[in-house]
């Protein structure tokens, strides 16, 4: 009579993480001993580890650790092959323990967390040793240490998405902007901005982009006129950064000029032109409000900027460091053919 029955091989996979097949062969070797069956994995893991190393691990968890007086924060993606095992009590121990390790020794990348001794164990050796336990390919592929007046962060409840951001502020207001950070945390969790301010975009991007977008709306119009519906503006920047005195005073005179060949009394022009220019500037800064945090509109109150709820609570706020991860992002996840994979385990 088989030792493993389900209920076993449901508890022993919820310990080790191990796969349902591995466990069943672990417990009828070690006739329904648990710990008996644990070490058994474990051993058989250690001398699988290499060949898991190989292994696509694309699942698993962004977690993040801010210390007691919110001066610092780590940031750690740590990877496994399934969500099964990402879920699993042993991998959260694990990231918990990896992440403490990194803020206690001011660890601030992935590669100088694999050259670290934890517990007095090499980090290599460490993580093998987790990998048989656990039964899959595990990679602490990223990781950060973020230091500052005021940290905060945000990790969204799927564990898939989470965000750092550090600031400077005068010592008053530190508690304020530590709820601010975390507010603006999660709208970034949730925008995907890529740089702090529009003057974090290079010269060379931006006109790229500057390329794109406007290629990109003439295509929306396209589709729009047939739909005859209103056209969107063609901008003829994508950036404050190209927004000069000059571009302004340029564009300020053709609105002038507009109202004047339309016949509108030059003493209604300053309360027609403002408006315009606003309007003109937000149609040519579409790759600020992309990809720049402070000029996104904020997600709490969208009828402001990120930048806009940052002034209304200090102007000696500045935010200095911003770090988002996403589970498994660049990674080339292979292409599982789950009909022809169960049919290979029939056949077997």
């Amino acid at each position: 009579m088989s030792s493993a029955t389900p209920k076993l091989i449901k508890e022993l996979r919820q310990r080790t993480g191990a796969g349902m097949l591995d466990c069943k062969n672990a417990l009828n070797e070690s006739l329904g001993d648990l710990d008996k069956a644990v070490t058994a994995l474990r051993e058989s893991g250690l001398a699988k580890a290499a060949k898991k190393s190989s292994n696509i691990a694309a699942e698993g968890l962004i977690s993040i650790l801010v210390n007691d007086d919110s001066s610092k924060a780590t940031i750690l993606e740590l990877n496994s092959q399934t969500d099964f095992v990402a879920k699993n009590d042993n991998f959260i121990k694990l990231s918990k323990q990896i992440l403490s390790h990194a803020s206690l020794n001011d660890i601030n990348n992935s590669d100088d967390l694999l050259s670290s001794n934890i517990n007095g164990t090499n980090f290599s050796e460490f993580l093998n040793s987790n990998i048989a336990t656990i039964g899959e390919n595990i990679v602490a592929r990223k990781l950060t240490t973020v230091k500052s007046k005021v940290v905060n962060a945000y990790v969204h409840s799927n564990g898939k998405v989470g965000v750092i951001l550090g600031a400077t502020c005068d010592d008053n207001i530190k508690d304020k902007v530590q709820v601010l950070l975390k507010n603006i945390a999660m709208h970034a969790s949730a925008m995907k901005p890529s740089v702090i301010s529009y003057k974090d975009l290079s010269d060379e991007f931006i006109q790229s982009e500057n390329k794109a977008i406007v290629a990109e709306i003439e295509t929306l119009n396209e589709e729009l006129v047939r739909l005859k519906k209103p056209l969107k503006n063609i901008p003829d920047f994508v950036s404050k950064a190209q927004l000069t005195q000059e571009a302004l005073d340029s564009v300020k005179k053709r609105f002038e000029d507009e109202l004047k060949e339309q016949g509108k009394p030059e003493k209604i022009w300053n309360n027609i032109i403002p408006g315009k220019i606003q309007r003109y500037i937000i149609d040519n800064t579409q790759l600020d409000t992309r990809l720049a945090l402070l000029s996104q509109s904020y997600v709490l109150d969208d009828k402001k900027s990120v930048e806009d709820a940052i002034k209304d609570i200090d102007d000696s706020i500045k935010v200095t460091d911003y770090i988002r991860f996403e589970l498994g992002e660049g990674i080339e996840k292979k292409k599982e053919d789950f009909a022809a994979e169960v049919a290979a385990q029939i056949n077997k």
